[in-house]
């Protein structure tokens, strides 16, 4: 089973509805928004970040023309020890993504719920869709902020909200 099959598969036992739109393969938001995937609704920009002693990993998502200051606005409202980048094989280990592919969906690929979900709170009075990759970077899936909800508490993985 690929990576997007597994969260439709995910989405559609939990009965959530939501939307596809195959692509091909991005990187970036510049390289979405000159395909105008942007058109069905806010796209979420996604970090995988560790904290200093590698023992904590976040998932961290927030619409997609938001630029934080990890240090500053990410780290001082979570209180935890200094952030960086984690590395594409941390990302493989905990998540079981590739570059280019992070989203709150890989945490069907975190058996133990250990990854941490960070959520600006804008997402959570945003009242359109909010487009996520399905853990690969040739398809985005719209669908509704509490249906987002829906899934990562299934899951069992922490959340957080902050002010980005």
């Amino acid at each position: 089973m690929t990576q997007q099959e597994k969260v439709f598969e995910a989405l559609d036992k939990l009965g959530i509805e939501y939307k596809v739109i195959h692509h091909e393969p991005v990187h970036t938001i510049e390289d979405m928004d000159a395909l105008g995937i942007f058109t069905d609704g806010e796209v979420c920009k996604n970090l995988f970040l560790r904290n200093a002693n590698g023992k904590t990993h976040y998932v961290v998502s927030m619409m997609k023309d938001k630029h934080p200051d990890i240090q500053q606005d990410i780290r001082s409202q979570l209180g935890c020890s200094r952030l960086s980048f984690g590395s594409d094989e941390r990302l493989m280990k905990h998540m079981g993504l590739l570059p280019g592919a992070v989203s709150p969906f890989g945490i069907l690929n975190d058996d133990d719920a250990d990854v941490v979900v960070v959520l600006d709170s804008e997402l959570k009075t945003y009242d359109g869709l909010i487009g996520f990759h399905p853990n690969d970077n040739t398809a985005f899936v719209w669908l509704k902020f509490d249906d987002l909800m829906k899934f990562i508490k299934k899951r069992g993985n922490d959340v957080y909200f902050i002010n980005i």
